[in-house]
């Protein structure tokens, strides 16, 4: 009978954090924002900030550590990389505030920032 009570609040556990794991998925996407543009950085260093509403190819490093960013549709990605691992090139896309793209071997960092903004400018009364 303990065997059953311990399994019984074991369950009532779970089922507790999975409405809150569940909530809490639903809150942050129905809060989260377009960005506006991408920053690119690189070794810590911010080289540039490009918008995400003009399309563009970029070709970041030189050398042995080349990746290729492209901005299409809204959206950013990292369509060619010559890392061993590909793992920024195989995560997609980014367009929400917040998401970024990290290339480690090549310490490249791509991260949307800056929501769009509100087409008014302001109010009278």
């Amino acid at each position: 009978m303990k065997w059953l009570k311990t399994h019984r609040n074991d369950v009532i556990l779970v089922a507790v954090l999975m409405v809150l794991g569940g909530a809490l998925a639903l809150f942050l996407y129905a809060t989260r924002r377009d960005g506006g543009y991408v920053s690119v950085q690189v070794d810590g260093e911010r080289l540039m900030e490009l918008f995400l509403r003009a399309d563009t190819q970029v070709v970041l490093g030189s050398g042995e550590h080349t990746n290729t960013l492209v901005i299409e549709n809204g959206t950013a990605r990292v369509v060619e990389a010559d890392c061993p691992d590909q793992i920024c090139v195989n995560q997609g896309a980014v367009r929400y505030e917040g998401e970024s793209i990290v290339c480690l071997p090549h310490k490249l960092v791509i991260t949307v920032e800056g929501g769009q903004a509100n087409d008014v400018d302001a109010t009278v009364r």
